[in-house]
């Protein structure tokens, strides 16, 4: 095949057949297609876009670049879930051990910080020893003694999406949505997963800032799932302030340990508790989304989901005792009190603003070289619609010197907004997005009640026969 005539192809908006998408990426892992070939091929992907297929064809290509993982021998349904990525977000840290509590396998390939959000294993990092470069042998043995294991990508795991990744993160092309959807759904699967709940973030903190884009790169993410044999869900929930009240990393361990014990923030315990209903529903653990809640509270308030993280932590190298003692997480030097500029209620607070003073302070990376500060970061005393008088405590930050801590809370006090009415935050999960499957069986019985309403109107009876 001739590399020239597939970018002009895709170039003039043509179409790329299944086969010569697997040659390009082939090609390009082996090194026979250089990087600045492949980027231009990526930035005529961004400007002209790929259809369905095409974006199927892309996913199945970069699973076939390494190894796949085979899990079968491993008994239970495997789940994953993975977040678009939000500030606050620490959902994976609670959700990982509650939902292996109720009897999910979770095999949850993270990552780490990407632009003004948190990252997965960074958090855990935070905790003393604890182990994220796991082998696929420690990976797999983790997931049978404790039926969960967290861990980053493995040099065996979409080698194509890696090198890809690198390539879009210095190109301008990271946020074309059929790129998006293949990287994710391609690294998920590799895990060797029976169903994938997918949390897409929306609102000003987070990357597809638009519903109407984020509920288009779920939709399409459900189908290349579906392609390619895996059950997907996904929910639609809002970052339009950050979630749970610590944005930080070992501050987020701490807020999820909290939550662990029946004791954190609700909204994290809502958007948790939406996604493991998925999880448990898609596991087939649970028939309905009210027998799936209450399966997980259960588990949590029975101290099941605390000592199922307690075991990760132990077997991952970490120290379980920061269970117990969440003192032995690092923690800032200095600490500077936010001061509200407004009195009546919390009307809004920037999201997005929040996640780029956190870069400011150390919780993620400008550069691939700069080094996280775990114990630097933010506490929410004040959420939207929550009272407020001037000059009280809203936030709190934590730095690693006064003069930056100084700089950033005065920051952090512009961030906020206040309303003399109250305000009602907005709804936590916005859209429920069913899986193929799921969407099949809806349209058959809505085209039942159709049929049966014409009938009734006409004055017959439709039956429905079963074959015999």
């Amino acid at each position: 095949m001739d590399f020239l005539s597939l970018l002009r192809r895709k170039q003039a908006r043509g179409r790329l057949r299944a086969d010569e998408i697997a040659w390009l990426v082939d090609s390009y892992v082996k090194g026979e297609i250089p990087d600045y070939q492949m980027a231009a091929w990526l930035m005529a992907v961004y400007l002209r876009g790929l259809d369905k297929s095409e974006t199927v064809a892309l996913t199945r290509a970069i699973i076939s670049s390494g190894l796949v993982l085979d899990l079968n021998d491993i008994p239970g349904p495997k789940i994953d879930k993975h977040s678009t990525g939000g500030v606050g977000d620490k959902v994976s840290l609670v959700l990982a051990p509650l939902a292996a509590a109720c009897g999910v396998v979770v095999p949850m390939i993270s990552g780490r910080s990407l632009g003004h959000t948190g990252g997965t294993l960074d958090k855990l990092e935070s905790i003393p020893g604890f182990r994220t470069n796991l082998t696929v042998a420690e990976f797999r043995a983790a997931l049978e003694k404790n039926g969960v294991a967290l861990a980053g990508q493995t040099d065996e795991l979409c080698p194509a999406d890696r090198k890809l990744y690198a390539l879009r993160d210095v190109t301008g092309t990271v946020d074309s949505i059929p790129l998006i959807a293949a990287s994710i759904i391609s690294k998920k699967l590799a895990e060797g997963i029976d169903g994938l709940v997918l949390d897409v973030k929306t609102g000003r903190g987070a990357f597809m800032p638009a519903r109407r884009q984020a509920r288009k790169l779920a939709r399409l993410m459900i189908e290349i799932g579906s392609a390619l044999g895996c059950r997907v869900r996904a929910l639609l929930t809002s970052m339009s302030q950050p979630l749970g009240r610590s944005v930080g990393n070992a501050l987020e361990v701490r807020e999820a340990i909290a939550t662990l014990r029946g004791d954190g923030p609700e909204d994290l315990l809502e958007v948790t508790l939406a996604l493991g209903s998925e999880m448990l529903l898609l596991a087939g653990l649970a028939q309905k989304p009210q027998q799936a809640r209450r399966l997980l509270l259960r588990a949590l308030h029975q101290g099941r989901a605390l000592e199922k993280f307690r075991a990760v932590i132990a077997t991952q190298g970490g120290d379980p005792a920061v269970v117990d003692n969440p003192d032995l997480l690092p923690s800032a030097r200095y600490q500077q009190s936010v001061y509200a500029t407004g009195s009546g209620y919390v009307k809004s607070i920037d999201a997005l603003e929040v996640g780029l003073l956190g870069l400011e302070i150390g919780l993620g990376r400008k550069k691939l070289d700069d080094v996280i500060d775990p114990g630097a970061g933010f506490i929410f005393l004040k959420k939207v619609g929550e009272p407020v008088k001037k000059g009280e405590t809203v936030a709190v930050v934590h730095a690693s010197s006064l003069q930056l801590a100084e700089k950033i809370g005065a920051a952090l006090a512009q961030c906020f907004t206040y309303s003399d009415r109250k305000v009602e935050p907005e709804e936590l999960v916005l859209e429920r997005l069913g899986d193929v499957e799921e969407r099949r069986k809806v349209r058959k019985a809505a085209r039942l009640r159709q049929r049966y309403s014409a009938s009734s109107a006409s004055g017959f009876k439709v039956q429905n026969r079963q074959p015999a």
